[in-house]
């Protein structure tokens, strides 16, 4: 069950979530991931300034993202007008994004299929979310490093980091904290409901660094050493 101290998810405390349908069947605990946040940020901010509520709202959009099943138990976003993009590729609507589920909206990419050691177009939700809990026993922090500027939209940097000290698919645990940065967009209303998110970031770089240890088999070093781009990650 959730935390009853949740301090970062507001949309986790309180009875508006007691009819909800969780993707896994309770609400999501984050106290271990929290803990990961509290220890290694870099900045806290203070409560009630932009910042602060920046992270917020991502959070919170994050945890519907990934623990809802139902779009109609979404309370971040505008159902009628939002739109997902990822590095300028077409936008995708909430039921395209949820459909795909996980991690893998934000894992889309136009490499070659041969070449994809993580391929979003064939993984479900619950192969995303079991890959990366494996790999980050830990969990997979969020911080907001900068706001570029304020509503209606809200341009800011962040970083998310880990540790992997589990198996990545068929990838050895490494045990090095993994890290990437990235910019994104959310336009808001006049309420902070968002009404479209878009993230830019290389993907290629987080799976880059998950594939450095040994594997059980050849078959990812083979597609790292012919693919020109996994190539020069990590």
């Amino acid at each position: 069950m959730a935390s009853g101290d949740e301090k970062y998810r507001s949309l986790l405390r309180g009875d508006e979530e007691k009819n909800t349908k969780w993707r896994f069947g309770v609400p999501p605990n984050y106290d271990v991931v929290n803990k990961l946040f509290e220890e290694e940020r870099t900045n806290v901010w203070p409560v009630g300034s932009l910042e602060e509520r920046v992270q917020s709202l991502v959070k919170n959009f994050e945890m519907e993202m990934f623990h809802k099943i139902s779009t109609t138990d979404f309370r971040t976003i505008d159902l009628n007008k939002f739109t997902f993009c990822l590095n300028g590729r077409k936008p995708l609507s909430i039921e395209e994004t949820s459909k795909l589920g996980g991690y893998n909206p934000f894992l889309q990419t136009s490499i070659p299929e041969e070449y994809r050691y993580y391929n979003a177009a064939k993984e479900t939700a619950a192969s995303s979310h079991q890959a990366f809990t494996a790999t980050f026993p830990r969990g997979f922090a969020l911080e907001i490093i900068q706001v570029y500027s304020g509503p209606p939209d809200i341009v800011f940097k962040f970083r998310h980091w880990g540790y992997m000290e589990g198996a990545f698919k068929s990838h050895a645990p490494t045990g090095e904290r993994i890290e990437f940065f990235g910019v994104a967009i959310f336009k808001v209303n006049e309420n902070d409901i968002i009404l479209g998110v878009e993230f830019f970031f290389d993907p290629g770089e987080l799976l880059g660094k998950l594939m450095k240890g040994p594997c059980l088999d050849g078959s990812v070093e083979k597609a790292v050493s012919s693919c020109p781009i996994l190539r020069n990650t990590g």
